[in-house]
């Protein structure tokens, strides 16, 4: 038995097909045969039932499945153990966070963390911030970066970064000559929503008054194709100031303040209360946090 023959058994379990696990590894079907049969010649006992194309955890499976998890944990926990003992952060950091973080808040913080410990490497889990939390809390990823607020007893934390959603209109539209606008006058635009996620969750909320006369005229999945169809002059958005900051310095966009009232988007840093993080988790813990309090007193300095 070896640590590869597990991944793929819990593969194959967790997807339920032997193609689609295949994939997945890479690795062809063949190979991922023989490696189940290796398994079974080993425990002496069927572990997969296969039906057709669907494949199910026999009785000896279901007891295997669980040790093979553990098994897998414990060897990353070891490998991380011996890792640690370097004076140096070094091994592997596992990270969540939603795409728009991904592409507009990470990538500085990657970049000095990278520069500082460039023996670590990074995984990055993209999904969105209830998934994360997911993965945090069944001890999948070491850290999150998620939209607040978060309600979970078992996790840390970390306030990091607020920002202010403005509205986003083309240069071209008549709007973009107000330096703020009220939300009855955006009400009368063609609408770009995003499909799904915090900030649609914030714009159903704040245009409730006036839905039978909201025109959405596209929802969109990612915040990159948001601000193309705003900038070709397809319609008008609510989005984070800092994702269209590039946008707005190359004259694609303006971004303009709402009058009548304040909407944010903060983002915290989490992880589990009881779990013993890693030397690399804990560096990158310190350095987001420190950035988050350097920028917080630059802000407060700049609005004196």
């Amino acid at each position: 038995m070896d640590f590869e023959q597990l991944t793929t058994f819990l593969e194959v379990a967790k997807l339920g097909n032997f193609s689609r696990a295949g994939q997945k590894l890479f690795r062809s079907q063949p190979a991922v045969s023989a490696q189940i049969r290796q398994l079974e010649q080993e425990y002496g006992e069927k572990l997969l039932d296969r039906a057709g194309k669907a494949v199910r955890l026999t009785p000896a499976g279901e007891v295997l499945f669980e040790y093979a998890g553990r098994l897998l944990t414990l060897r990353s926990e070891s490998l991380r153990a011996v890792a640690d003992q370097a004076s140096t952060p070094r091994g592997s950091l596992a990270i969540g966070a939603n795409e728009a973080t991904c592409l507009y808040v990470l990538p500085d913080v990657f970049a000095e963390y990278h520069r500082l410990y460039p023996q670590v490497q990074i995984s990055v889990y993209r999904n969105f911030s209830h998934k994360v939390l997911q993965k945090v809390e069944d001890g999948s990823i070491d850290v999150g970066i998620v939209t607040l607020p978060v309600k979970s007893p078992s996790l840390k934390v970390h306030p990091i970064f607020r920002d202010r959603l403005m509205l986003m209109v083309s240069p071209q539209n008549p709007l973009a000559r107000h330096k703020t606008v009220r939300t009855s006058e955006i009400a009368e635009q063609p609408l770009i929503f995003p499909k799904t996620g915090f900030t649609r969750q914030l714009l159903d909320k704040h245009f409730r008054a006036y839905r039978s006369r909201l025109r959405v005229t596209m929802e969109l999945p990612s915040v990159g194709m948001i601000k193309r169809f705003v900038a070709a002059g397809l319609g008008v958005s609510l989005i984070s100031a800092s994702f269209a900051r590039d946008e707005v310095r190359a004259g694609e966009v303006k971004l303009i303040g709402l009058a009548d009232v304040e909407l944010w988007r903060e983002l915290g840093l989490v992880y589990r209360r009881d779990r013993s993080l890693p030397r690399v988790a804990n560096a990158f813990i310190a350095l987001i946090r420190q950035r988050a309090t350097v920028e917080s007193d630059a802000r407060r300095t700049h609005h004196r």
